[in-house]
Parts: C-alpha cells; structure tokens; sequence
C-alpha cells in the first residue's frame, strides 16, 4: 500500500446514483466500487470534512432521468451535507459548488464517483483549473465498458478505461491507490 495522502478538507462524490452502481445497468465492479465509496463517506464524516454530493439529473427517459428511481443517490447525504444538481459533465457549470466550497476554506478535495472519463473527469479539471488540488483513489472511481468504435478500434474495458481517464488528467492530480490512502483533515471553517 502506497503511504497516505493528507489534508483533504472536503469530500465531492459525483454522480453516485442507483442506475450507475446497482441494479441491471451499474458499472463494471459496481460492489467494490460501492465498498470504497462507503469508505471515503465513513472516514470524511469522522473527520467533519464537508461532504458535497453532485446529482446529475438526466434528460427525460434516462436512467438518471430527475425523481426516478435511477436518480435517487445510492448513499443519502446525512444532516448538514449538500446535494448539488447539475445538467451537464462538469459539477461547477451552471452550479454554486465553488461557492459552497470557498464559503468553507476548502483547498484540498478529494473526488470520487462515475463516470471516469466523463464527470468525475470534468469536475476535476475545473477543480484543479480553479486551484483546488484533487486527490483521487484509483478504486474511487468507475465507468462502462467503452464499444467498439470505427473500424478496427477495439473495446476497451471499463478498468482501462478509467485509467486512462486518470492519466487524461496529467500531473496537477495526486493519485492514490485505493481509498484508505486519502486522509481527511477538517479546517476550521469547515467545522
């Protein structure tokens, strides 16, 4: 196990609703991923970090799709946590997540969620473009399987493509390996 990672003072979870990680059309390694995501909840909320959950709601007949079953949060934000909802990748656009998280002194977030390539990658660029680093645990993290594109690109497994999601991310993100390497650190806004 690689040696911890500290100082995260807030935890932003993207995207972390029914359709996504359960049920018939969750993401490949949906109950590990679930197992790590319960985690950074457990140890964010022992530490009196702020939790901030983005919900994306989707567009009419999508799995994610508002007041559906699919776009229920599979973790319930608990008291004095915010639900931020957004419409499009990126969790800062068009939402007051910024405001929410400099109204706490946040300087160091640590993300998790889905989809990798898609808003958990977004929300970290814009993240770390607004000069907030971001941690992310290599099992925090999911996608699909990407299909077959023209002509002889192959499938590419959801692993890999995660990955790679990471690695489109370049050398401002601190990766970790797995959840238990994020520590969590409360400011004293953030209390």
């Amino acid at each position: 196990m690689s040696k911890a990672v500290g100082g995260a003072d807030a935890l932003v979870v993207v995207d972390v609703q029914r359709a996504f990680i359960s049920g018939p059309e969750a993401v490949p390694g949906h109950v590990d991923l679930q197992r790590a995501i319960g985690l950074l909840l457990q140890n964010a909320r022992a530490a009196g970090v702020p939790v901030i959950f983005l919900q994306n709601d989707g567009p009419e007949g999508a799995v994610d799709e508002p007041e559906t079953d699919g776009w229920q949060l599979f973790f319930p934000a608990g008291a004095g946590e915010v639900v931020v909802r957004k419409r499009n990748d990126d969790g800062f656009d068009g939402t007051d997540l910024e405001d929410r998280l400099r109204a706490r002194k946040v300087e160091t977030i640590a993300i998790c969620g889905m989809l990798s390539e898609m808003c958990l990658a977004a929300t970290a660029r814009t993240a770390m473009a607004k000069d907030f680093t971001v941690i992310l645990a290599n099992d925090a993290h999911a996608t699909y399987d990407v299909p077959p594109g023209p002509g002889r690109s192959p499938m590419v497994p959801a692993r890999l493509a995660a990955r790679a999601a990471e690695w489109s991310l370049g050398d401002e993100i601190v990766l970790t390996d797995a959840v238990e390497d994020i520590a969590f650190a409360a400011t004293s806004a953030s209390l």
